[in-house]
């Protein structure tokens, strides 16, 4: 039976930036890449919020052998699921993840600061908030192809639903996840890249608290590791068995 991987996009991508990972996993696995609500074909579902989203990957998961791969936002739901659903994801492959905002405080300024910039997202067309978005400082340092294929995935998304995303699916909008790490049962590799320094340390942070975890570090990339080095992306999804623990 050919083995299945769910890829969740990050924030204004959509199940298309997936496209050179699926291209190197190739036929053996049966690999699911949806466009999470606010983003693509997704762009006008309502209500754009967590519990909608993990309704859409409700029938996706249908067996317990899922491999679960998010990238940045994706990483945060895809940790909502696992512990959502632990009996039907085998394994989690989080690249650039964080469980969100620890502290109170500074999740709500982070929630003030993502409705200032979805309404800014309202006020600027697609293509303007493209390139806005590219020069976000983790995504700095991108090779040209990557920023070229990053670009025009962006563009397959309205303002309209990117800003409902980040209203409702932002970092400040949903909770937290540091005090549930110890229940995440299943292995799990935390991708970073080797110039990402804010979430090198997110991930070593997050292997302290997991049960199974291991970092894998990937020379020369930086946050978006899945679309600088798809090749090396589709060798740690293919990876079986048990990570060590860290």
């Amino acid at each position: 039976m050919t083995p299945t991987v769910l890829l969740l996009h990050g924030f204004t991508h959509t199940g298309s930036s997936w496209e050179p990972v699926v291209a190197a996993l190739g036929e053996r696995y049966r690999s699911l890449t949806p466009d999470l609500r606010g983003h693509g074909v997704a762009a006008e579902a309502t209500p754009v919020t967590l519990a909608a989203v993990l309704g859409d990957l409700d029938p996706l998961l249908t067996s317990g052998g899922v491999t679960l791969v998010g990238y940045s936002m994706g990483g945060r739901i895809a940790l909502h699921a696992a512990l959502a659903w632990p009996e039907r994801v085998a394994r989690l492959v989080l690249i650039g993840a964080s469980p969100g905002i620890a502290v109170a405080g500074e999740r709500q300024a982070r929630r003030r600061d993502d409705k200032q910039l979805a309404e800014e997202i309202e006020d600027s067309t697609v293509e303007e908030f493209a390139h806005r978005w590219a020069q976000t400082p983790v995504l700095a340092g991108l090779p040209e192809d990557v920023l070229a294929r990053a670009h025009a995935d962006r563009l397959r998304s309205a303002p309209s639903g990117l800003a409902r995303a980040l209203r409702g699916l932002g970092t400040g909008a949903l909770p937290s996840l540091w005090e549930r790490l110890g229940e995440v049962a299943m292995p799990v590799s935390l991708v970073v890249g080797e110039r990402d320094g804010k979430f090198r340390d997110i991930a070593e942070r997050m292997a302290a608290s997991l049960p199974q975890a291991e970092i894998v570090l990937v020379p020369g990339a930086g946050h978006a590791v899945h679309l600088e080095a798809p090749e090396r992306v589709a060798e740690i999804i293919e990876r079986s068995g048990a990570c060590p623990a860290t």
